[in-house]
């Protein structure tokens, strides 16, 4: 049964004059796993703003509570290039609470755009 669905949108010049201005920003936002890309190499700015709106996408699925850390919802890349979310701690505990267990996620980026769409399941 689906429990909710979260939508972002970010605009990509605005996140990379941000990522400008404040380089340590992407260490805050993003995990080393997400930082890095399949090849080992440095992740782009379009996929690390996907993957931004990822994670803004889930919090709103999740009715946007206080207390989420940024770290402990990860957009990981399956072997086939699939994003899949990892939660850990304070996500996970208010998808628990909200009785979600098993989402879904759509990434692009293109046109001056990233955006995300997430579904939040319970099963």
């Amino acid at each position: 049964m689906i429990i909710s669905v979260g939508i972002d949108v970010v605009a990509l010049p605005r996140f990379e004059r941000v990522v400008e201005r404040t380089p340590h920003i992407v260490e805050r936002l993003f995990t080393d796993v997400e930082r890095t890309g399949r090849d080992g190499s440095r992740r782009r700015l379009q996929s690390l703003a996907a993957r931004f709106a990822a994670k803004e996408a889930i919090a709103k699925a999740l009715g946007a509570p206080d207390g989420l850390h940024w770290h402990d919802c990860e957009i990981h890349s399956a072997s086939s290039g699939r994003p899949e979310i990892v939660l850990h701690e304070t996500v996970a505990q208010a998808a628990e609470d909200r009785g979600i267990n098993r989402w879904h996620v759509s990434l692009t980026h293109d046109g001056g755009i990233a955006s995300a769409v997430v579904v939040a399941e319970a099963v």
